[in-house]
Formats: structure tokens, C-alpha cells, sequence
């Protein structure tokens, strides 16, 4: 609905470390301080808080509010690894909308390595840790490595137009000094890096680091004047499709119809698309998915397109997780603040021309065969 009065009033980040000495809530406090310096608020203006952090164990929403110095009246913890803090921005609103808070602040961050992220996987879950890793589970490489497999041999998807997406990812992100990856790409480099898990090479992969994000959502009347992002629809979707390992589709298929009807757009209107970016493969299926073309097609859809942030379809405008580096589920809140940072006109060099509206989607909880969980939402400038 256009005429939604809760939105989100300001974003926050903390650089990316490869390697930190940093604790987790040094990261999480200066993400959301930075968050609420943008929304012209502090601590004391915020009763809800919604955290997402695969590292936050044994804390929790509640002992998370405490170390913040907190009192809130609605508490939320992601549970849906990197679509969980897009759910968290969907939550935070309906729970505005209901009466249980006022001003919530989203967060999402991790503060591990590339060796506590293969740490992580090994034991992400019962399933991978009773079955996977004990047989030589040797992390999602593998798991995407047979879906994007699967998705070329299925519809004859091709590797040079997957490319497409880290080289222009690479090209936006060279005009962005926190990424971590800011280095030329070509499509030759892309096509002709080392493999990783045949057919996922060197630049299909994200550089697990440490960092955070945040942002606030509240009603729209608190915004700064012309820095107000109006949340015109989300929905999430879990374990979609059912029983099925390594499918070519997830559950944004399930509610996209609806989550563009509420918005009263379709994605023609999008001037930006900001996707989870574990894998190009998995952007690839996002697009089908969420109707920017039809399942199958996606790799003439990639040919006929540009994705920097200058392109025909600008896609994760600051790089996405390919060469910012993926800071744990904080990847999952990255594409939001990308989102609201264009739709404020502060995108510096890479800004989105007469950015008005965008689409995010967030997808996590790689399991035993695929990923759970997807979620979206649809964001508008306020005029």
C-alpha cells in the first residue's frame, strides 16, 4: 500500500574486517549507534529490537537489549539465517503496526573468519551435523555447486552470462570504499578462475569476514525531512519447496504475486534490485522467481541486461556479498541499508539515477540440500 506510514527512518554499517580482534557487540552497538545517528535518535528513543547474528549464542533479543543499555517492549531474534533480518524489518513493522512498539531497531551482524565460517557450517544445524560433516560435508560450495549444475543442464543456463552478475557487482563496488573486493574484474577472470566445486569457480564465492548492519523503522512522521524509505509490502516464506533437495526455485515464488499487489508496482517498476548474493546462481533464481523473467530464462534475461549501478538493472548496488564480503548474516540486512542508502540520494558515485523504488530479497538457512528460508520486501522513497 503506498499510503503506509511505517518505514524505515535511517541505516547504519560497520566497516568489514577479512580478520578482527573486535567483539560481536562492539560490532552489533556501532551498526545500530550509526543507524540511529542517521534517524536524528538514540538509544533511549528505541522500545523494540530485532537481532539476527549466527555468532549471538547463548544471548538472545532480550540479553542482546540489556548489553545495549535497552528497555523494549517487543523483542525479535532471527531464526531464518540471512533472510532473517529482512524478516526482521517485516516484523518490526507489523509489530508498529499492532501497538507493541514505536521505533525498532533491526540489527544483523558476525564478527568470524573464513575459518569460523567452515566451523559454522559443520555444525549449522543437526541435520549437517549428524550427516553432512561426519562424511566429509565440505560447505555450501558443494550444495551450490549442484544446484547451479542442475539449473545448467536443466534449462541451459550458461556460465558467461552468471558472470555477469560478480563482474558488474565488481564494477559498482570499485566506487564503494567499504568493500573488501574493490580489485578489476573481467568475465575472462570469471570464467577461467580456479574451481572451487565444479561448476563454481574462484569468483562465484563470497569472502566470509566480520561486520554489521542496522537500521530503524518507525512511523514515517519521525523521518528526517526526505530521508523516510516507506515499506510498501513483505512477506517470507519457509522450507519451500518442501522435501526437495536442490531445487531451482525458493519460496519467493510463493508470495511475489502478492508482495508486488500490495506494493501497487510490479518489477518493471523497480529501479533496483538488492538480492541475497551467496552464489550469482542463486541471484539467477531470484529473478526468475520474483517475475523479472520467466523460470528458465534467466540467462538470456542476464545477456540482454547491465546490472551495475549504472546498468539496466542496477543489482546490489554497493557489490552485494561478492565483493563486500559476506559478514556472516549480516549479508542478510546488507542489501536493506543498500536499498535505503540509494532511495535517501546518498549513494555517492554509484547512485542509482531517480531511484524512487526498489525490491530486496533475503534467503538463508542452507540445510541439508538447499536453503529454507526467502523473504522480500519493497521499499519506496517518500516524495
Amino acid at each position: 500500500m503506498k499510503t503506509s506510514t511505517i518505514g524505515i527512518t535511517g541505516y547504519g554499517q560497520t566497516a568489514y574486517e577479512k580478520r578482527t580482534t573486535r567483539t560481536l557487540f562492539s560490532f552489533l552497538s556501532e551498526a545500530g549507534k550509526n543507524a540511529l545517528d542517521s534517524a536524528g535518535l538514540t538509544f533511549k528513543d528505541v522500545d523494540g529490537l530485532a537481532i539476527s547474528s549466527f555468532e549471538l549464542h547463548p544471548d538472545n533479543a532480550v540479553t542482546a537489549a540489556e548489553q545495549l543499555g535497552l528497555s523494549v517492549s517487543w523483542a525479535y531474534l532471527g531464526t531464518a539465517g540471512s533472510a532473517g533480518p529482512v524478516a526482521g524489518v517485516i516484523n518490526a513493522m507489523h509489530a508498529i503496526e499492532t501497538g507493541q512498539a514505536t521505533t525498532v531497531l533491526c540489527i544483523a551482524g558476525d564478527n568470524y573468519d573464513v575459518g569460523g565460517h567452515f566451523k559454522l557450517m559443520d555444525n549449522f544445524s543437526r541435520g549437517l551435523r549428524n550427516y553432512g560433516t561426519p562424511l566429509g560435508f565440505g560447505g555450501a560450495n558443494g550444495l551450490f555447486g549442484i544446484i547451479q549444475r542442475k539449473h545448467m543442464e536443466t534449462y541451459g543456463t550458461r556460465r558467461e552470462d552468471l558472470g555477469r552478475i560478480s563482474v558488474d557487482q565488481r564494477r559498482s563496488a570499485q566506487r564503494n570504499e567499504h568493500a573488501l573486493l574493490r580489485g578489476p574484474l573481467t568475465i575472462e577472470d570469471y570464467l577461467n578462475a580456479r574451481i572451487i566445486a565444479d561448476p563454481i569457480r574462484l569468483y562465484d564465492c563470497v569472502l566470509p569476514c566480520a561486520g554489521a548492519e542496522a537500521v530503524v523503522v518507525t512511523t514515517l512522521d519521525r523521518a528526517q525531512p526526505g530521508k523516510g524509505v516507506r515499506i510498501l509490502s513483505g512477506f517470507e516464506r519457509h522450507n519451500h519447496p518442501p522435501m526437495e533437495i536442490a531445487p531451482l526455485r525458493g519460496g519467493w515464488e510463493t508470495f511475489a504475486g502478492k508482495l508486488f499487489a500490495k506494493a501497487g508496482y510490479g518489477p518493471e517498476d523497480m529501479d533496483f534490485v538488492q538480492a541475497y548474493d551467496d552464489y550469482p546462481i542463486m541471484v539467477a533464481i531470484q529473478l526468475e522467481d520474483l517475475g523479472f523473467c520467466r523460470k528458465g530464462e534467466v540467462s538470456e534475461f542476464l545477456a540482454r541486461n547491465t546490472f551495475a549501478w549504472d546498468g539496466t538493472l542496477p543489482l546490489n548496488t554497493g557489490g552485494g556479498q561478492l565483493s563486500c564480503g559476506q559478514a556472516g548474516i549480516a549479508g542478510g540486512l546488507l542489501s536493506v541499508t543498500e536499498a535505503v542508502r540509494q532511495l535517501r540520494g546518498e549513494g555517492g558515485d554509484r547512485q542509482v539515477a531517480n531511484a524512487r523504488r526498489g525490491v530486496v530479497a533475503g534467503y538463508g538457512m542452507v540445510g541439508y540440500g538447499h536453503g529454507l528460508s526467502a523473504s522480500s520486501i519493497i521499499l519506496e522513497a517518500v516524495q
